[in-house]
């Protein structure tokens, strides 16, 4: 009998990845939606890589309700726990972002310790690990965002307090089997997208840049992620005994600017890219008036690099080449 996966808001970008990794894994999928209705066009993305047959269920749940997240549990001897709330600009009420994040983990990891889930594979970013001062530093599986610190986003905050609250559940069983707990770091995520949804925020900045949209580039560093590489390290993490209880950084080796992403696109005929940087000072300004532009604030001007030995090392795994990443992204992006 196969092994079933509870896999939460399986509609997004990564998930949607995550669902054609878990069955090309041999895994049953029991996969969220907030409503059955998208099933279909989950069925549909699904299938443009593997066919589910009969190892691909849904169920309806919300982050913000009770209801269903129990029987959702039946059966299922891991989760993984993708659907978060992403939205890319800054909301005016950071609660937008703040409250399904915490209270979305927290019914799930609740639900999953009353069922008997052996480990919940958590979904989180690298913002969780970035903003903890007002320069260029170095991150490891040991950093933490300070969330009063200035300029923090409603975004990282979300991500950080909800990844906080989930290890603070794990460390406070007191059972003799408790429950595992692995958790997943990603950058700016991009790659292929499977369901043709191109309203999330990376799908949404490449769009912009190979349509000549974004007329510069802001002057950011960071260690970007491939959705092929997150998908397969959240399956890979499910049942390796050395991943319990440890967060993996899953990003390309180094950091690199936005203004290489769209070096990339305009060397291979991608024409209407810019590759000309936006003065910091001007960021920064149109940041009071813009919500976009305000959720980046804290990265205008600095290089966030983590180290991902410890994600290599345990999975015996190397990231996608970002060339691959961005040229894959753009074609996915034409062929819509």
């Amino acid at each position: 009998m196969k092994k079933k996966v509870l896999l939460t808001g399986i509609s997004g970008y990564i998930a949607n990845h995550c669902a054609v990794e878990l069955l090309k894994n041999g895994y049953a999928v029991r996969g969220s939606l907030r409503s059955l209705s998208k099933s279909e066009k989950v069925i549909e993305a699904v299938k443009s890589e593997i066919d589910p047959k009969d190892n691909l269920e849904f169920c309806e749940l919300d982050l913000l309700s009770d209801d269903g997240w129990e029987e959702a549990m039946i059966g299922c001897e891991f989760v993984l726990h993708v659907a978060s709330p992403f939205i890319n600009f800054e909301p005016k009420d950071e609660n937008e972002y703040i409250r399904p994040a915490i209270d979305g983990t927290m019914r799930a990891l609740k639900a999953a310790k009353r069922a008997g889930v052996k480990r919940v594979v958590l979904t989180s970013s690298i913002v969780s690990m970035l903003e903890n001062a007002d320069k260029s530093i170095d991150i490891n599986f040991e950093s933490w965002t300070n969330v009063n610190a200035k300029n923090v986003s409603a975004y990282a905050k979300s991500k950080t307090l909800a990844e906080k609250a989930a290890w603070d559940f794990i460390r406070a069983q007191t059972d003799p089997t408790p429950m595992e707990l692995s958790v997943i770091n990603p950058g700016p995520v991009f790659g292929p997208t499977l369901s043709g949804d191109l309203s999330g925020a990376s799908m949404g900045m490449f769009k912009k840049m190979i349509s000549g949209k974004m007329p510069m580039i802001p002057q950011a560093s960071i260690n970007m992620s491939d959705v092929r590489d997150i998908a397969k390290i959240h399956v890979l993490a499910l049942e390796n005994n050395n991943a319990n209880g440890k967060r993996f950084i899953v990003t390309t080796k180094k950091a690199y600017a936005f203004q290489e992403l769209a070096q990339i696109l305009k060397s291979n005929g991608y024409d209407k890219v810019s590759t000309r940087l936006a003065p910091n000072f001007l960021l920064n300004f149109i940041s009071k008036f813009n919500r976009e532009a305000r959720s980046m604030r804290a990265f205008i001007g600095k290089t966030y690099n983590g180290d991902i030995s410890s994600t290599m090392t345990t999975f015996n795994w190397k990231p996608i080449s970002l060339e691959k990443t961005v040229l894959d992204t753009a074609k996915s992006i034409e062929s819509l």
